[in-house]
């Protein structure tokens, strides 16, 4: 309902939706990527995703629409925004944190760093190195072989370094009223979008087939996996969401002044892109 300055939302059940989705989503890809079943329920777990985003997306667009926002509600909306990228640097964050730690602290320590009679008597042949191919336990096999990062990796980089180019520009356009050349840019972005995917899954399948880079290639495999996994996840999302800002801009729902819709994807998808870049140093080159 609307009470003349503040709009509030009607009761929504998608964020529970989403929620379950997400979850189905998750505990079907880790179980699949772990002991090659349960395919079946990640696929619906993402089909559920994309169907809790289309329902959810098509609410607010027609509340916006309607004229229900005002500028306090378009305030709240930054916020909320803001916070949930801010969250997103925190999930990210931990994942780099715990690369650094096995880098910098677990394998000097595994190697016998400061605590050489405890090491020395579990593993006397090991020699601590990044990317750790030969892990401490004889029974863990490492990867065979590394992925080069100037290959597959670099073009990876190099299309979300140009999508986020193309991203401001159509932003800049639209901020001046040139649709056509906001939307071509933006559908620009999303074709870079997809290809950054693709790419993705045939290095994931070289990796996983011919390179011997698997969850069970011992720590590097898992942070390899854990990493990459998780942005190409945020990717896919973001990707989904500039489609949705696509049609939107065919439809003619935005103006100069208000589209904070477009702002906050744009908002996301460069968060998305500075992650790759850390991912790219730190994963694949040092």
């Amino acid at each position: 309902m609307s009470s003349g300055s503040y709009y509030v939302p009607a009761h929504s059940a998608w964020p529970i939706f989403g929620v379950l989705a997400v979850g189905g989503m998750m505990i079907g890809t880790g179980i699949w990527m772990v002991h090659g079943s349960a395919a079946w329920l990640s696929g619906i777990g993402l089909l559920a995703v994309v169907l809790v985003m289309a329902g959810w997306f098509r609410d607010v667009v027609r509340e916006s629409m309607g004229g229900l926002y005002d500028d306090q509600m378009d305030r709240s909306f930054r916020w909320g925004m803001a916070w949930f990228i801010f969250s997103e640097l925190m999930f990210f964050a931990a994942f780099f944190g715990a690369l650094f730690y096995l880098r910098t602290f677990a394998l000097p320590w595994l190697d016998g760093e400061g605590a050489k009679g405890v090491t020395a008597l579990l593993w006397p042949d090991f020699t601590a190195s990044w990317p750790l191919m030969t892990p401490p336990d004889a029974s863990i096999a490492g990867p065979r072989e590394l992925l080069s990062p100037w290959q597959l990796p670099l073009a990876n980089t190099l299309l979300l370094v140009s999508s986020s180019v193309t991203l401001t520009v159509a932003h800049e356009a639209l901020k001046m009223e040139f649709r056509r050349t906001a939307r071509n840019w933006l559908a620009g972005t999303v074709v870079l979008g997809l290809c950054f995917l693709t790419l993705q899954g045939i290095e994931y399948y070289e990796a996983w087939h011919h390179l011997g880079l698997t969850l069970q290639a011992g720590v590097y495999g898992g942070i390899f996996f854990l990493l990459t996994g998780f942005h190409g996840l945020h990717v896919t999302i973001g990707t989904l969401i500039l489609i949705v800002m696509l049609v939107r801009v065919i439809r003619g729902h935005f103006s100069s002044e208000r589209h904070f819709a477009f702002e906050a994807a744009a908002w996301y998808w460069h968060f998305v892109d500075a992650v790759w870049i850390g991912l790219f140093l730190f994963v694949y080159v040092f």
